[in-house]
């Protein structure tokens, strides 16, 4: 069984298999986008390890069985399966195939690593699971790495999602997670930027956020992004808008992700340049291009070669849902809507 697939081997059509996000990376490459190297933990391991579990532990029926309202019971029920989970070994050949995959990405060096979840059920055009499963950053060794792997699996079942799906409705059976392992990307700024205005749903325009050192902090909210406008066609910048960034997420020595605080020359100081500014927009035209329609973005640059890196491309919903929804619901028979018009006129 293969468990383990490069990004370069994989592409939006291997969703069922490699999840959201690890489609939508494969395919930002076959378009020629620079995105952090890596590899993805199919599904298929995900079923191979969930099989153990539910040997006596039926965990699929357990979850559809759980009413969306009853949140009492489904913190309970998701507690369960996921101590399950975390606390499994996992098969010898599927270690092995990940231990495999992870020596052919790092080398002899240690290098870090992103472990993140890619679920099949995220990035839909019609539902957003962004937030809802677990991501590890600046993960130091293979130990470790096998670790976040199982609790990536677990973070399917916390209490946000499994609330999530059962509110949606979403046949559990269909369910399943998948895992991206990628190179970390040393961040001197990093950010999320939109291929249409996230307020006014404007397609002529880019909205791009950034701030200082990795990306967590502006995607957790735990900092106010510089925020800039820009004309998707001619470049032309009609907002700048720079915050008091006070703090940045950094790599910890043991691992992981701390805060630390910005220097007062930096706080107020604007994250990207203007020729920043026009790479991250060439880059977001290209990959809305691709994907062929509006997306949400989520970027980082190398804090030693400047390059400029995608590390996620998902639709954006919230408009696009809008525009989906029709304006009244048709009748039936067309003629009673034209004389309930006309009926209501005295």
């Amino acid at each position: 069984m293969n468990y383990v697939s490069g990004l370069a081997d994989i592409g939006l059509d291997d969703r069922p298999n490699v999840g959201g996000k690890g489609g939508s990376l494969g395919e930002l490459l076959r378009a020629g986008i620079r995105v952090p190297p890596g590899f993805v933990v199919r599904t298929a391991a995900f079923e191979r390890f969930l099989a153990t579990v539910e040997a006596d532990w039926p965990v699929r029926t357990r979850i559809s069985s759980l009413i969306a309202q009853d949140l009492s019971a489904i913190t309970q029920c998701c507690a369960a399966v996921r101590g399950r989970f975390e606390a499994g070994s996992l098969p010898q050949e599927l270690e092995r195939q990940i231990e495999l995959a992870y020596a052919q990405l790092c080398g002899a060096q240690r290098m870090p690593v992103a472990v993140r979840s890619s679920a099949t059920t995220e990035d839909a055009v019609d539902a957003s699971f962004a937030g809802l499963q677990d991501t590890f950053l600046w993960v130091q060794d293979l130990s470790q790495t096998l670790r976040r792997v199982r609790r990536c699996w677990a973070s399917l079942y916390s209490a946000e999602s499994v609330s999530y799906r059962r509110q949606r409705n979403l046949p559990e059976h269909g369910v399943a997670m998948a895992v991206v392992i990628q190179a970390m990307v040393d961040a001197r700024a990093a950010g999320v930027m939109f291929t249409r205005s996230p307020t006014t749903g404007d397609r002529s325009v880019i909205t791009i956020e950034g701030a200082w050192g990795l990306g967590s902090a502006v995607v957790g909210g735990e900092v106010t992004p510089d925020r800039w406008v820009l004309g998707k066609i001619t470049g032309d910048i009609t907002v700048r808008e720079i915050s008091d960034k006070c703090i940045r997420h950094a790599p910890a020595a043991a691992g992981g992700v701390e805060t630390v605080p910005v220097s007062e020359s930096s706080r107020r100081a604007p994250s990207l340049s203007d020729e920043e500014l026009q790479a991250l927009r060439a880059v977001a035209r290209r990959v809305e291009r691709h994907f062929g329609r509006p997306q949400d973005i989520e970027w980082a640059i190398d804090r030693v070669s400047g390059a400029v890196l995608i590390l996620q491309s998902r639709p954006e919903t919230v408009w696009s849902s809008k525009e989906s929804s029709p304006a009244a619901n048709a009748a039936h028979n067309p003629f009673t809507h034209v004389m309930s018009i006309f009926g209501g006129r005295k």
